[in-house]
């Protein structure tokens, strides 16, 4: 997972920081609200940990102001020394998918984030087939076919591909792509993903003919949309 960490105790962030990058997520720490606001104007998180006590904006107004500014919310955990039955219940009616009382273990914490991804996250592979209207992903092939075609790709292109249709209308940041299927690679070419974009574009047909649209989003990224769940 992609995730941003906001918290204004340097020890805390560290914790946070290492524990997530030693069970192999991306993570992000920002020390103050404000530039977490900003880099979620622009980039993609699939969670963002949040402290409530900030100096500048608490963890509950960001909550808040994702809910009022954002097509689709990042799914939030708070974590907090509030650990009173009424912050509980504030922190979790404001929108928060979880709340976490500090101190906790790694292992802990570790399962809260996990099952807030199972129950707000994208669909995974696990082995089987996906089917999206007239596509049909193999993961353990990694093919798609359509219409009964079968459509021949590179790793990273069905990597990518298979992204896409399991974040299908969520705006999808460049570097969020780049960094799930290329991983952290500052030397890779700023053209790449236009380069797999087109190629996926074209083997696959995302046409409006077949209900698919992949666009760009201006100065942020890309976005599938599926045409026939808009109509319908």
């Amino acid at each position: 997972m992609r995730i941003a960490v906001l918290d204004d105790e340097a020890a805390m962030l560290a914790f946070v920081t290492q524990t997530l990058i030693e069970a192999g997520h991306y993570c992000y720490d920002f020390p103050n609200a404000r530039t977490l606001i900003s880099r979620l104007r622009q980039d993609t998180f699939d969670l963002v940990i949040l402290d409530w006590n900030m100096p500048d904006k608490s963890g509950v107004e960001i909550i808040k102001w994702m809910r009022e500014n954002m097509d689709k919310p990042v799914p939030s955990l708070l974590l907090t020394n509030r650990n009173s039955d009424e912050d509980i219940v504030a922190g979790l009616d404001a929108g928060a998918d979880d709340y976490v009382i500090k101190p906790v273990q790694p292992s802990v914490l570790l399962a809260r984030i996990n099952a807030i991804h199972r129950r707000t996250g994208p669909r995974e592979a696990m082995g089987a087939n996906e089917t999206y209207g007239p596509f049909v992903l193999h993961p353990a092939r990694q093919m798609v076919s359509v219409e009964g075609e079968n459509i021949v790709l590179t790793a990273k292109e069905f990597e990518l591909a298979a992204t896409l249709f399991r974040n299908m209308h969520r705006p999808l940041s460049r570097s969020y792509l780049l960094e799930l299927v290329w991983g952290r690679n500052p030397d890779l070419p700023t053209r790449t993903l236009d380069a797999h974009i087109s190629r996926i574009r074209a083997k696959l047909g995302l046409r409006p003919e077949r209900g698919f649209r992949l666009i760009p989003v201006y100065s942020y990224g890309y976005r599938l949309e599926a045409l026939e769940a808009e109509e319908g």
